[in-house]
């Protein structure tokens, strides 16, 4: 019998939600509603039909102090983009905020959306991945105590990798982190046969502990496969023209619904 994994709203701060009290709102309805997870994507610009595009990093902070219990985290920001030391500061101070409920999410990135080129950033893919296990090595570097304060959470912030199926160089990155956040899965049998695959790594490498699965559904939405296959986060998505009304009802429905 599978474990029931926890739940999440995943949403892009974009247009009807580019409302920074709005998303604290939403989050403190979804925490009372019983969910675990309230996470957001992370994005400078976005592809049409977006415009409206918040930062998510301002946001979590509003979402951490409307709420007591639940998860928050950006899924996922391309630490390419970004200074390993600025982020680490960011991070930390988030987690101190929420009181030790802050989840990393990192990525390659992509200029699939325009928001590296035209600002400057590098784009080679070979290059991203290189600036990405550089800035983790000095992120968690930040953490251990070359920077202070520590975070909140021990040893360290959990640090989910997203890898697109059915590439597995960034799986094999993630299988030393903390979880996998893998994104356009055919079918749970492709989870499934990456948690065997992570489990194997993680063997042969001497690493233990917790690890998580995430995955993330619009709609149709329905977890139980996905936990079968042995997701133990399930997220429900609203694509990239999120409808505040969606969201509402998704609380509404609860973390089951």
């Amino acid at each position: 019998m599978s474990t029931p994994a926890r739940r999440a709203l995943f949403v892009a701060p974009f247009d009807e939600l580019a409302d920074p009290r709005m998303l604290a709102g939403l989050a403190a309805d979804a925490e009372a509603a019983g969910f675990d997870g309230f996470f957001l994507w992370d994005h400078i610009v976005y592809s049409a039909p977006a415009s409206a595009v918040l930062d998510p990093w301002v946001c979590m902070a509003a979402i951490a102090m409307a709420t007591e219990r639940i998860v928050t985290g950006p899924l996922v920001t391309p630490i390419a983009r970004r200074r390993p030391h600025k982020l680490a500061r960011e991070t930390v101070t988030l987690d101190l905020l929420a009181g030790g409920r802050t989840i990393l999410g990192v990525g390659l990135g992509s200029d699939m959306h325009g928001e590296l080129g035209p600002f400057g950033e590098e784009t080679a893919p070979r290059e991203l991945a290189r600036l990405l296990d550089d800035g983790l090595d000095k992120v968690m570097d930040y953490w251990s105590g070359t920077f202070v304060p520590r975070p909140v959470q021990e040893p360290r912030i959990p640090i989910w990798a997203a890898a697109r199926w059915p590439n597995r160089r960034p799986v094999r990155r993630a299988a030393r982190l903390d979880g996998l956040f893998p994104i356009q899965l055919p079918d749970p049998e492709a989870l499934a046969t990456l948690r065997d695959e992570i489990a194997a790594q993680r063997a042969e490498e001497g690493l233990s502990g917790p690890y998580d699965l995430v995955v993330t559904e619009d709609q149709p939405y329905d977890p139980a496969p996905w936990e079968a296959a042995g997701a133990t986060w399930c997220l429900r998505g609203f694509g990239s023209t999120p409808r505040l009304a969606e969201v509402r009802a998704a609380i509404a429905d609860g973390p089951n619904g």
